[in-house]
């Protein structure tokens, strides 16, 4: 038997892991936390969490478990290492992943820093993903269910952290079954919707909401001459890849649609171009962790993901004292820096970085063929 702290977020994965875990016999107390300082803040529909309405899902739930429940005050952490992390890598011209940063500095990090010192074994959460006792060690792995696999988030934890976290979920063919168990055990989250988007931003208004901490400057959409081809109402609403919002008043020479090739936040422009200029042959970065055994420095063959939900890419990574630097077989299609980049072996996670640089597959290219 474990001591468990269910860190429970007042939706259905989090309440059922709870739940799971009482049954296995551990000794469980549920955590809800508070990460907003405006305290009355209300949930709509699917967007935002950790607001009051979940804090009281969350203690209906323990209640109904008959398990300890207390909400602890994160909101300043979360502040500091979430959101303050958030404007300040857009300001930079970066697109950061908000779930990333509060996986390995709050639920990961600053919780279980808690836990353990309060006499706690493990921190349980709603996330879907495997845990493995392999041979040097725990081990991440991606979840039965491929289509709620969150092991991209939580591929940010370190081997120290693994061998102190609990997902109960991790095995479970689909989402409706979780439902279906909630349901039976008469928790009232059962059907309550998934919450989706950055939760500190519920109306999902990215672009208004970083213009009132940012600032909006107008300035100058180029193209890859350099020519001006548009005006953009501030750089930090665009990222790498986007196509929507881009007010060209140029057209293509070939009629062709055009994409954010790159953010420029010091002259404040907006670089476009074709969509095959967004082809990326090579990237990297110094900021990195391994969920596990670390790999020997050197080259190894892997699969790389740069999204949370997209597919995995082929790829050779090289390990150096500097960082990491991953070729894909096939170029990824358009990688900003500031994206995490997460390796995989298989269905193991091996570990994380953060994206540094970006080479262009054309740009690769072009030196190949001269």
């Amino acid at each position: 038997m474990m001591r468990i702290l269910a860190a429970m977020s007042g939706g259905v994965d989090s309440a059922v892991a709870a739940a799971r875990a009482v049954d296995a016999g551990h000794e469980v107390v549920g955590v809800h936390l508070a990460l907003s300082r405006a305290g009355g803040t209300l949930r709509t529909g699917s967007r935002g969490c950790c607001t009051i309405e979940d804090a009281m899902d969350a203690r209906r739930a323990a209640d109904r478990l008959g398990i300890p429940f207390y909400v602890w005050d994160f909101s300043e952490r979360f502040r500091d290492d979430v959101i303050e992390d958030f404007v300040s890598e857009y300001r930079a011209g970066r697109t950061p992943n908000p779930c990333m940063r509060c996986n390995e500095r709050i639920k990961f990090a600053a919780l279980l820093e808690r836990a353990l010192e309060l006499g706690f074994d493990a921190v349980c959460t709603g996330h879907y993903a495997l845990l493995v006792d392999g041979p040097e060690g725990r081990e991440l792995h991606r979840a039965s269910d491929q289509a709620k696999d969150q092991s991209y988030v939580l591929g940010v934890l370190t081997a120290e952290q693994l061998a102190h976290t609990y997902f109960p979920l991790g095995d479970t063919p689909s989402k409706a079954l979780v439902r279906a168990e909630a349901a039976e055990r008469g928790l009232t989250v059962a059907q309550k919707p998934d919450s989706h988007d950055i939760c500190f931003i519920p109306d999902g208004d990215t672009r208004g909401w970083l213009a009132e901490r940012v600032g909006a400057e107008q300035g100058n959409i180029l193209d890859r001459t350099g020519a001006v081809v548009g005006r953009h109402e501030g750089a930090h609403a665009f990222t790498v890849g986007q196509r929507r919002g881009l007010q060209l008043g140029v057209p293509a020479s070939d009629g062709k649609p055009r994409f954010v090739l790159e953010v420029r936040p010091v002259s404040n422009t907006v670089v476009v171009g074709p969509k095959e200029a967004l082809a990326t042959a090579e990237i990297a970065g110094a900021r990195f962790s391994w969920a596990g055994a670390a790999p020997t420095e050197g080259a190894f063959s892997c699969e790389v993901q740069i999204r949370a939900h997209a597919d995995p890419v082929p790829a050779r990574a090289d390990v150096t004292g500097d960082g990491v630097v991953v070729r894909p077989v096939e170029p990824f299609d358009g990688v900003a820096p500031g994206q995490t980049a997460v390796l995989y072996l298989g269905s193991r996670v091996l570990g994380q970085f953060t994206v540094d640089r970006t080479v262009s597959a054309v740009a690769v290219d072009a030196v190949a063929a001269s």
